[in-house]
């Protein structure tokens, strides 16, 4: 995603690093007397506290410990890390299992996320018994006090799929609850808006072309109080023997997909469910994905690849949000 708005009137812009990848602020303090420094200060200790609770690439954090023990007992977590899994499951149960959080093996197994990365594909055998230590049904999560249990000694959780986004959702509840009501927070990608910029007008968030090569902006919708998250295969993927494996992995076959959608972006209240609801549509596909996201109202736009590069297919949702706030 592409984020952007002209300065006129004092604005406060901070960027850095977290959770393996990027985030930037932009906030118009308003009447509030909070300087940059604090606000630098809040952001870098929300999201180290996200990267403690959720970072398969740490071996401390909490995602990590649960991964590697085999108890089969409720395992205390941090509540952010249970609120995840709560909404990735909710998510999932609405999209047939298409959102899963418990494919972490298959993700390994195909050289994605922390593992090492594949040059061929693994073997039938290698997928099935990958899959067998995968599936929803075998993790329970509960909120109070917050803790995970898994059926399966072998189970482990990947969230990056809605972690970016729940950890834009949480600096938006930090800033609003400091008096911050403007901004425009984005975290690898994932985008949270809410109230006006500089010059008084709506967030200017921009939603990029699928393009392998380079990065360019192809829509610009203008949003108020929304997230948005786009998922595709045209950044994450390998390719051998002429044929494409994409970082999307289907839960059902433990393959990536192989559909033509490159990508998907969806607006909604809140960026983790933005981020879970992409995902979800981006592994059923163009067809399924699309029947999916038009009968649950969600505001969802399509880019297909065809034989003349890429078709684009938008719910009624979407076009409604496009036709408010589009330049």
């Amino acid at each position: 995603m592409l984020a952007a708005c002209d300065r006129a009137t004092p604005e406060i812009l901070l960027a850095g690093p977290a959770m393996g990848t990027t985030w930037n602020l932009r906030v118009v303090p308003g009447a509030t007397t909070i300087d940059s420094d604090a606000i630098r200060a809040l952001v870098e200790s929300t999201l180290a506290e996200i990267d403690a609770s959720m970072s398969t690439y740490r071996p401390d954090s909490a995602i990590s410990r649960f991964n590697a023990s085999p108890s089969t007992d409720w395992v205390e977590v941090p509540a952010s890390l249970a609120g995840v899994v709560v909404e990735a499951q909710r998510i999932g149960s609405i999209s047939d299992g298409a959102m899963d959080v418990t494919v972490s093996p298959l993700v390994a197994l195909w050289g994605f996320g922390a593992a090492a990365p594949r040059t061929e594909p693994p073997t039938d055998a290698e997928i099935a018994a990958a899959l067998e230590r995968c599936g929803m049904q075998h993790l329970s999560v509960r909120s109070d006090p917050p803790a995970l249990r898994k059926a399966l000694p072998g189970l482990t959780l990947d969230v990056d799929a809605i972690a970016p986004g729940f950890a834009a959702d949480l600096v938006a509840s930090r800033l609003e609850a400091l008096g911050l009501g403007d901004y425009m927070i984005e975290i690898g990608g994932e985008v949270r808006v809410h109230g006006r910029n500089a010059q008084g007008q709506a967030w200017r968030i921009g939603i990029e072309r699928p393009e392998e090569r380079g990065r360019s902006v192809g829509r610009v919708l203008q949003l108020e109080a929304m997230a948005v998250s786009t998922s595709g295969d045209y950044r994450d993927y390998f390719e051998t023997g002429g044929r494409r494996y994409s970082h999307t992995i289907d839960p059902s076959t433990g393959r990536p997909v192989t559909h033509g959608l490159a990508s998907v972006t969806v607006l909604r209240p809140t960026a983790a469910e933005a981020d879970g609801i992409a995902t979800a549509l981006t592994v059923l596909g163009p067809e399924a994905g699309y029947a999916l996201a038009e009968s649950q109202g969600w505001a969802a736009l399509f880019i297909e690849r065809d034989d003349d590069g890429f078709r684009q297919r938008e719910t009624t949702a979407f076009a409604h949000a496009a036709k408010a706030g589009e330049s």
